[in-house]
């Protein structure tokens, strides 16, 4: 058995960042950006009002107060999409509107709030500082500057950057497919009647989930007997995409075939990590394509592609933050670790004051999905810590950030 760090270290170490395509801006969403983005004009690309008011000289309304206002005389009105018709000069205004283009000779903004419209005129009851609700010309991005650089996962602000500078279609990495088999005579689909002796096929779609989760796409292959010759062409069909994932058949039984077949069609790289749940886990290559072999147990499963398919995928995906954040918490129960192995527990974590705390989400058994329906986190127990009490600190990996 080797470690979980060896383990990811290993499936990392075979892993390649996929090639760039194009794709219209929308989809581009969640993926890694590959290319930088600059800028091919000022953003804004002029001045304008940030506010409703008046645009105005601010050496005329410098001595303006609610006792003794400024009056200009408003030579009319410009609205965004349109430019002004004329500059202004001493003593004169423009009513303006959110956006629109600052006419030539005003330097500030007076909001309508601080003014009274008097027929011809405006009444100013405030002073405005040089530049005071103006947004200028390149404020946010200047011609020829990178907008966005390559590498960033795409957010929704970035779709609204690319956006403003006409950008369309954008290279990112390619989405990896995963190919998702499932092994064992016991099983059959979800929208098959249940018969002695059979269990619905859970963790195809709990592994699929997870795929899409991680912004891949999964490619359902289904339900494997238990024979080495149609895992075999199975695994065939699964080379087509750009990882394998099979759940079970990766213990000692007498039908688990899935080291058999890495060692016959392929490469077997390891077999077997010091993790609870999840100890049978193999991983290879087979006609070039990483096939990781996760354990047949619905939480086992899912808690090995936490810790090993997950990670790979991002790399693949060309991202570089592959790691769940990480958070120390107060422990509020007792645990016992006898298994000798690294125990990979689901709690509930929550948050108090700033200080985090974890609790059980139920049974820890490895059949038992219930508990992954209600954890939010994976508390991590050392190899050699046999115990834990309440008011231990432990570390808890989060499957999405917790505030309070």
């Amino acid at each position: 058995m080797i470690s979980i760090e060896e383990a990811r270290e290993i499936i990392l170490g075979k892993i390649e960042r996929l090639e760039t395509e194009e794709v219209p801006i929308l989809e581009s969403l969640g993926r890694v950006l590959d290319e930088d983005i600059y800028a091919e004009a000022d953003i804004p690309p002029f001045d304008n009002s940030a506010m409703d008011g008046y645009a105005v000289r601010s050496e005329d309304v410098a001595g303006a107060w609610p006792g003794e206002p400024v009056e200009l005389t408003v030579l009319g009105d410009v609205a965004a999409g349109y430019v002004p018709e004329s500059p202004i000069g001493k003593g004169e205004a423009i009513r303006i509107m959110t956006g629109a283009q600052m006419p030539e000779g005003a330097d500030a903004v007076v909001m309508v709030e601080n003014t009274e419209h008097t027929g011809g005129g405006v009444l100013v009851f405030t002073p405005a500082r040089p530049g005071e609700n103006v947004r200028f010309a390149g404020e946010d991005i200047k011609k020829g500057d990178v907008a966005l650089k390559r590498g960033k996962k795409i957010i929704p602000g970035d779709i609204g950057m690319m956006a403003s500078v006409g950008k369309a279609v954008v290279k990112v990495v390619r989405k990896p497919v995963v190919a998702i088999i499932t092994t064992g005579d016991e099983l059959v689909d979800i929208d098959k009647p249940l018969v002695p002796g059979k269990i619905r096929n859970s963790n195809a779609y709990s592994i699929a989930a997870q795929v899409i989760d991680v912004g891949c796409v999964p490619l359902m292959l289904g339900i494997v007997p238990d024979s080495q010759e149609a895992l075999m062409t199975k695994v065939e069909e699964g080379a087509g995409a750009d990882m394998i994932i099979t759940t079970g058949g990766v213990s000692v039984g007498d039908y688990d075939f899935v080291k058999d077949i890495l060692d016959q069609a392929g490469e077997m790289v390891f077999w077997q990590v010091a993790m609870k749940p999840g100890k049978p886990l193999a991983f290879g290559i087979v006609q070039g394509k990483p096939i990781i072999g996760l354990p047949g147990y619905p939480t086992s499963s899912m808690v090995s592609f936490e810790q090993f398919a997950r990670p790979a995928l991002l790399k693949m995906s060309g991202r570089t933050d592959i790691a769940r954040m990480t958070v120390e918490a107060i422990f509020e129960e007792s645990f016992k670790n006898r298994s000798g192995r690294r125990n990979m527990v689901r709690v509930i974590v929550s948050k108090d004051n700033g200080i985090f705390k974890a609790r059980l989400s139920g049974s820890q058994k490895s059949g038992s999905l219930k508990p992954m329906t209600l954890a939010n986190g994976l508390m991590v127990v050392p190899e050699d810590v046999e115990e834990l009490h309440p008011g231990d600190k432990v570390t808890v990996q989060l499957f999405e950030p917790i505030t309070d």
